[in-house]
Order: C-alpha cells, then sequence, then structure tokens
C-alpha cells in the first residue's frame, strides 16, 4: 500500500503531525509513507521518523488552485492508494484530488468534501494532536492509545550548560514584548551565573534580537543565532541546551518533540488547544491575570502590546528553569 499524507502549514502544526504519522505507520505497517510538505519546512520532515519520500511544495511555484492541481498530477505515477489531507484548505483537498488516491481521507472544511471520498466534521475543542489523530480514528475505525510526538536527530549531541531563549512568534500577540524581554535576559544572566544563553530566531526576526542584545548587562554569555540557522540546524542546536525557554510558537513544539526540557510562555494563544503535546519535561506558564485571556488573536486589540506577557511572573520563570538546570 502507498499513502500519502499532506502535512500543515505551520512549522508548530507540523510538529504536532508527527503522532499522526506515526500513528498511521502502526496502522498500516507494511505501507510507503510519503509526505507532501511546503518546501521551506522540508528540513523538519527529515527529523520526523518512518518516511519513504518527501514532496517539497512550493506555492511560489506552483500558485493557485491550478498550480496545486499540476502539483497533484505529478504524483500520479506513485499510485497512491490512500491520501489524508491535514490542512483545511481547498487547495490541499484539489492537490489530494489532483494525484488520483483511491482514497481520500480528511475533514470536510472550506466546501471541500466533493474532493475527499471519507470526509469527516472536524471535531470541537480537541487539542490539535488529538484533532488529527481523530481523523484516523474515524478512517479507521480503532482507537489509537501511542499518542506522542517526536522528532529524532540522527546523530549524537552532547548537551551543554546552555539554556536556547526564543522571545519570538509569528503573531505579535504572543511575541514577548521587547522591553520585558531585555529585563528577563538580564535578571537570567544574574541568576545563572555560569550558564551561556542561545537566541535564536529566523532572518526577520533578528532586528529584535539584536534590539534586545544591545541592552544585554553580560553579552559575553550570550550568542545570537537569530537569521543564521536552518530548521535542521536549530534543532541540532536545541539538543546541545539543557532546557529551552520559548514563547508559544514554533521552537516550543520542536523542543518538545526532541525531548528537551521546555518551559513555555503563555499570552494570547490557548494552551488546551495547542501547547507543545508530550507532559514530560513541559512546563507551560500563564500571567492568568486579565479576563481576556486567552483572546487567540494574533494582535491585542486592548493593549497594543500583549500585557498578557508582560504580566508573566519572573520568579516562576526562574523556578521552572532552575529545576530543569539543577537536575540536567
Amino acid at each position: 500500500m502507498n499513502i500519502l499524507v499532506r502535512l500543515p502549514n505551520w512549522l508548530g502544526d507540523v510538529v504536532m503531525s508527527t503522532a499522526f504519522v506515526h500513528a498511521v505507520k502502526q496502522s498500516y505497517p507494511n505501507a510507503q509513507l510519503d509526505v507532501i510538505i511546503k518546501k521551506e519546512l522540508g528540513g523538519i520532515a527529515e527529523l520526523i521518523p518512518g518516511l519513504n519520500q518527501i514532496h517539497l511544495f512550493s506555492k511560489k511555484d506552483c500558485n493557485g488552485l491550478t498550480g496545486v492541481y499540476r502539483f497533484g498530477k505529478m504524483l500520479r505515477p506513485e499510485k497512491y492508494d490512500l491520501f489524508f489531507c491535514l490542512p483545511d484548505s481547498l487547495s490541499s483537498a484539489v492537490m489530494g484530488w489532483a494525484t488520483h488516491a483511491k482514497k481520500r481521507a480528511g475533514f470536510g472544511k472550506e466546501g471541500r468534501f466533493f474532493l475527499l471520498t471519507n470526509n469527516y466534521k472536524k471535531p470541537a475543542n480537541l487539542h490539535r494532536v488529538d484533532e488529527y489523530l481523530s481523523l484516523l480514528e474515524r478512517f479507521t475505525g480503532k482507537k489509537i492509545e501511542d499518542r506522542k510526538v517526536k522528532l529524532e536527530i540522527k546523530e549524537k549531541i552532547k548537551r551543554e550548560d546552555v539554556v536556547m531563549l526564543n522571545f519570538n512568534s509569528e503573531a505579535i500577540s504572543r511575541r514577548m514584548p521587547a522591553d520585558k524581554a531585555k529585563s528577563l535576559i538580564n535578571i537570567l544572566t544574574r541568576t545563572f551565573r555560569t550558564t551561556r544563553f542561545a537566541l535564536v530566531g529566523s532572518p526577520k526576526e533578528k532586528e529584535y534580537i539584536d534590539e534586545l542584545l544591545a541592552a544585554a548587562e553580560h553579552s559575553n554569555r550570550l550568542d545570537n543565532y537569530a537569521g543564521q540557522t536552518s530548521l535542521a540546524e536549530l534543532c541540532r542546536l536545541m539538543g546541545t541546551a539543557k532546557a529551552v525557554l520559548t514563547t508559544d510558537s514554533g521552537p516550543a513544539h520542536l523542543a518538545n518533540a526532541l525531548g528537551i526540557p521546555t518551559v513555555v510562555l503563555f499570552g494570547a494563544g490557548n494552551e488546551n488547544n495547542t501547547a507543545p503535546y508530550n507532559k514530560d519535561l513541559l512546563n507551560v506558564i500563564r500571567a492568568g491575570k486579565l479576563d481576556c485571556e486567552p483572546c487567540v488573536r494574533n494582535t491585542c486589540k486592548l493593549y497594543g502590546l500583549p500585557k498578557c506577557m508582560q504580566l508573566i511572573d519572573e520568579i516562576e520563570i526562574i523556578n521552572a528553569l532552575n529545576f530543569y538546570l539543577k537536575y540536567a
């Protein structure tokens, strides 16, 4: 059997979909399992165990419904028996339809039910991981017991006395306000006097990270990797850290899937739906002092900058990190 999975479009969602990929492998142990993933996220697919082929999809090269149809049509020679569509978009269903896969399963969103042979109503109020797994459960009629998000770095990496810091997020409402981040960096370097701190971010986040470091008191123990790593390299860099302190973002899910102690700071996002999934070595911190939490908006309509992030207690952060560093 040949199976094709269209993976989600965002970094955190791709990581959360690894539990689905693993469950498909368990349900169809003799099948060839391939995936479609956005080209810029391809480095993460290489760390997902059990994949046969990784098909890289570029919206720039395959624009619009005509483009996605053309891409799906190119995969027809693979003769897929089963296509699982994890994104909700019409275009992703068109892509699967164009492959001529015998069965195509997904949630019946955006009027795309006619493109799927097996479409299901999307469940409400589930964690994203459980939402994906519910699709497979309804298709197979079998309960999935093994629910774990996992990425694998093949080479052995030595842990160092380093804490990785990620204050970024695609959404402004989930990003740490600059003044709060500057203060927190100085508190961390004063508290953990022998520990190095590695700040990470995408190329477009480099200016923000540079601003934070310009106000740092102990710059000799701060390393700036913003804009310098691919996603695969970021994962390997994370592998050297004793702990990761991060906002609600893709890197939070990466660290959690790699089994690295992770402290996640939540603002606008709803941790019940999108927090890193593996509960081991995970500490989720929220201020919880505002009636509007969580708003799940990308921008803060009430305060401009996300006050929910500004109100997070630094002592709680220190205590959470101290626990992981003490026993690492």
